[in-house]
């Protein structure tokens, strides 16, 4: 299934990020690709500060991986920024796939990880669209039942 959403602005994108807050689980995986400035870290703060997290969750451009977890977050959380990646291959280094078991997978710049990579993941896609952005999401049968958000 596919759907489509506006966002208006930085807020929408802050508030569409927390809406997934309820309805994500350990295991999950939830990718955010689109061009730099599109919202993708927009999308994952809000989800993160709806998960519990005080204050702003730094973009992990340089760190690659930002992990966080109870009582920080409701849930562990891994947020991935594969932005700096320059061949699939490096992501074995990262484990994120055994990861995964007892996470969320917040990734940003999934098509660094190659094609194919994460094929149940709830992914978002964005795009600029005027002053907004449009937001593409592919919902895999995992997520059917916990969407619409």
């Amino acid at each position: 299934m596919t759907a489509a959403v506006i966002l208006a602005d930085p807020a929408e994108s802050h508030a569409f990020g927390a809406s997934l807050a309820p309805v994500v689980r350990v295991g999950d995986v939830i990718t955010l690709a689109g061009p730099l400035g599109a919202g993708k870290t927009s999308i994952a703060r809000g989800l993160l500060a709806a998960l519990g997290l005080v204050g702003e969750a730094p973009s992990p451009s340089f760190a690659i991986v930002q992990p966080y977890a109870p009582p920080e977050t409701r849930l562990p959380v891994l947020h991935v920024d594969l932005y700096r990646i320059e061949h699939s291959r490096e992501l074995d280094e990262l484990g994120l796939d055994d990861s995964r078991r007892d996470a969320v997978l917040l990734v940003e710049w999934p098509e660094r990880a190659g094609e194919g990579a994460w094929p149940d993941a709830l992914a978002l896609t964005l795009a600029v669209s005027g002053e907004g952005r449009a937001l593409t999401a592919r919902v895999p049968p995992g997520w059917t039942q916990r969407w619409p958000i």
